[in-house]
């Protein structure tokens, strides 16, 4: 039974999984209010006639969020509280066929290209003309940035390609005058993703052209921090490293999932890179930028991991002392090469790999951000929580990274500002500080 009143072309966006997904719900909101629609994301008000889930289907945990969240609206249309249900993303996607039979009052199911049809099906339409336009998710001063759709690369142990395709790069004029619109709208920080950010533009520039992106990127007037995540080690372009030295505007912050050492594991995981490889370019990284904030993703518990294999991980963070780090168990994915392989590492075991690195990462991090301490830094003011202003510095991204914590007794800030702070203490993941005039 309804017991309220739903607006008419009111339309709720819930997003789930990564900040590619999040882009992309920007993208669709934008085209939504363009029609008229009124638009809001993941709304507490309930009172939304229609209610679009943005799905993730990487590994099983983000697989299982999609659902439970899918079967949660799907009962709220039951209930009378919502009148429409419409289901994109990477899990619909892979799975529309199974999710159609098994949550048959789902509207429609829709996969990760098709917006336009979506807009027709809401009777709106694809508004070629705000290719770039989004309404923002987060706060105005940072925006995700995507440069590219898509991977060419074989991992076995992922299934983006299945469910997002082959690479393709955006044009540089294109993101240039996307860029420059947020500006306009008071972003100062652009994080650029894309499956493989070091990929780009061999599609259509027939040559990795990230670097020439970051020079045009980088002069826009406005943007005041631009900051590189997601790229791939094999066939990494040098380059980048010196624009980022050139540009005082580029952060110094490189985020490159790694995923293991071993040679076993990086060969079973088709990764195109050896041990003796990867540390020649970490190396080559530190030695051409010093100042690089290294962040790094791994995968414990892939099939065939050795005892041995998780001791040469354990001991190369240990050795390597990661800037930022993160550790995922594996997710035996179906129709990828690793779903060929056993699943032969227990699930407890792969989580005990994760959490002992994990552990040992909480250390270095203390360590490192200890040298903060008596500094004063430039920082990024994203929130006020509690009684402190949170921000960030060139070395971290929202969400994922360190915060920097000021009290807000006695001082004066303003979100969305730079801000010097002297770092007067630092924790495992937080730093404490206050302004300096």
């Amino acid at each position: 039974m309804k017991t309220k009143t739903l607006k008419k072309n009111k339309v709720n966006v819930v997003t789930l999984g990564c900040s590619k997904n999040i882009y992309d719900s920007e993208v669709m909101m934008g085209q939504l209010k363009a029609n008229n629609f009124e638009v809001e994301h993941e709304s507490m008000k309930e009172d939304s006639e229609i209610v679009i889930i943005n799905t993730c289907g990487f590994i099983e945990n983000a697989k299982q969020e999609s659902i439970d969240s899918i079967l949660a609206w799907s009962g709220a249309k039951d209930r009378g509280e919502v009148s429409k249900v419409y289901v994109t993303g990477c899990l619909s996607q892979r799975y529309k066929p199974q999710l159609e039979k098994e949550i048959p009052n789902v509207d429609a199911w829709f996969g990760t290209a098709e917006l336009p049809r979506l807009l027709k099906t809401l009777k709106a339409d694809y508004k070629h003309e705000l290719v770039g336009e989004r309404l923002l998710t987060t706060p105005s001063h940072y925006a995700y940035f995507k440069i590219a759709e898509g991977c060419d690369r074989p991992c076995a142990f992922c299934a983006i390609p299945l469910m997002r395709g082959k690479h393709k790069s955006t044009p540089i004029p294109e993101l240039v005058d996307h860029a420059k619109r947020l500006a306009a709208n008071g972003t100062k920080e652009l994080m650029l993703i894309a499956q493989d950010l070091t990929y780009y533009g061999l599609d259509i520039y027939k040559k990795r052209n990230l670097s020439e992106l970051l020079k045009h990127l980088s002069d826009v007037e406005g943007i005041d921090w631009i900051r590189l995540h997601y790229a791939y080690p094999a066939g990494f372009p040098m380059d980048i490293l010196d624009v980022m030295k050139e540009r005082d505007n580029i952060c110094n912050y490189l985020d490159m999932p790694l995923q293991h050492i071993s040679d076993n594991m990086l060969k079973r995981m088709r990764r195109l890179i050896s041990k003796k490889k990867t540390l020649r370019l970490m190396d080559e990284i530190r030695q051409k930028n010093p100042e690089v904030a290294f962040r790094t993703t791994l995968i414990t518990g892939f099939p065939g991991e050795t005892d041995d294999d998780f001791q040469q991980l354990y001991d190369w963070v240990e050795e390597s002392r990661f800037d930022r780090l993160g550790v995922f168990p594996y997710s035996h994915e179906e129709n990828t090469h690793a779903y060929t392989m056993e699943d032969d590492v227990p699930e407890e075991v792969k989580h005990e790999r994760a959490e002992a690195i994990m552990e040992l990462q909480s250390g270095i991090s203390h360590d490192l951000n200890q040298k903060f301490v008596g500094q004063t830094m430039k920082v990024l003011i994203d929130k006020v929580e509690g009684d402190h202003f949170v921000g960030r510095t060139e070395y971290d991204s929202p969400e994922v990274d360190n915060e920097v914590l000021i009290p807000t007794e006695d001082n004066f800030l303003r979100v969305g500002d730079f801000a010097n702070i002297k770092i007067d203490y630092a924790e495992h993941y937080d730093l404490y500080g206050s302004p300096v005039e």
